[in-house]
């Protein structure tokens, strides 16, 4: 089985290429900068920029993947209030480019379109697929954009889209985010480099996901998942981020003291943001990795990192 991956040098999508290969498939990668890495588990990458229509129609009539996923984003909600027009350059005309690539190339792979539960309006409770979509930020807009894109193309010209909404997918090597933030600062403690950890509003609610299943529930999908229809991945389970913290706390190698930073709260950030996983669970999926299992595993990639210069 041949897959392409766009955004392969990204988190999600090294993880998935590090997977597929391990299982024998023939994985190509596109990506502005590739990480070294993935040469040695034997990916073939592509530099490439999504928002280069002709280079990205070249690849695809070269590699001619049996399975897409596209993975290739400006992910950064905060980012987005900055470089709106950068966001959607990628997001949205990044997709186009891609789908258009593939029609001109006549071919009809399966593709993993992959959007974001920041399409979903507010809610306390699990949220489903069907759940009101309100884009609260220019990033969580152009990922709103981007999936009825699928649907159009699915209609349109019956282009086997599935539409991937991951909810907060967490583990080694991703950086930018709250469990990454804690588990830097932990590290930070226990070198000596700094006396406590600060962290945002600690109150709220997610729904965290280990790399590891979130892998495969993409693969999974790709498999089993219906053409046009839209899948959650995530755990289902909300887990206040003071829980996350303590988590951290506990496997630490020295006490740790963890509070919380006004300046650190991001104005956009809602209480509580559960999904429902009922319909990724019906195709077999289930997740395995307990959250501190997780937590230990992103603990001990930063310990790895070399410690910081003083001064």
């Amino acid at each position: 089985m041949r897959c392409l991956i766009t955004g392969v040098g990204g988190f999600l999508g090294g993880h998935l290429a590090e997977s597929l290969a391990s299982a024998s498939w023939d994985v190509h990668g596109i990506s502005r900068t590739a990480p070294p890495f993935l040469e040695a588990v034997g990916v073939s990458s592509h530099t490439c920029d999504i928002r280069d229509r002709d280079v990205v129609v070249r690849l695809l009539a070269d590699v001619r993947p049996d399975v897409v996923y596209h993975l290739a984003a400006q992910s950064s909600p905060g980012l987005s209030w900055s470089e709106p027009a950068a966001t959607f350059d990628v997001n949205v005309i990044g997709s186009v480019n891609l789908l258009e690539a593939v029609r001109a190339a006549q071919l009809d792979p399966v593709i993993l379109s992959f959007g974001s539960s920041a399409e979903y309006g507010s809610s306390s409770e699990p949220i489903r697929e069907d759940h009101p979509r309100e884009g609260l930020t220019p990033y969580a807009v152009s990922k709103l954009a981007q999936d009825q894109l699928g649907v159009l193309y699915h209609r349109m010209y019956g282009t086997r889209i599935v539409r991937v909404r991951p909810f907060y997918i967490i583990g080694p090597r991703k950086t930018g985010d709250v469990t990454s933030d804690l588990a830097r600062g932990v590290v930070a403690v226990e070198r000596g480099e700094r006396e406590t950890v600060s962290a945002g509003n600690l109150e709220v609610v997610r729904d965290l996901l280990d790399v590891g299943d979130a892998v495969s529930a993409f693969r999974v999908i790709a498999e089993k998942g219906r053409p046009g229809e839209a899948y959650n991945v995530c755990s289902g389970q909300g887990y206040p981020l003071k829980a996350l913290a303590a988590g951290l706390a506990q496997l630490a190698k020295k006490p740790i003291r963890i509070s919380s930073d006004a300046n650190r709260v991001r104005a956009f950030d809602e209480p509580v943001r559960i999904g429902d996983n009922t319909r990724l669970r019906s195709l077999g999926w289930a997740p395995r990795v307990r959250l501190e299992e997780s937590l230990a595993s992103v603990l001990d990639f930063w310990r790895l990192e070399p410690p910081r210069l003083s001064g």
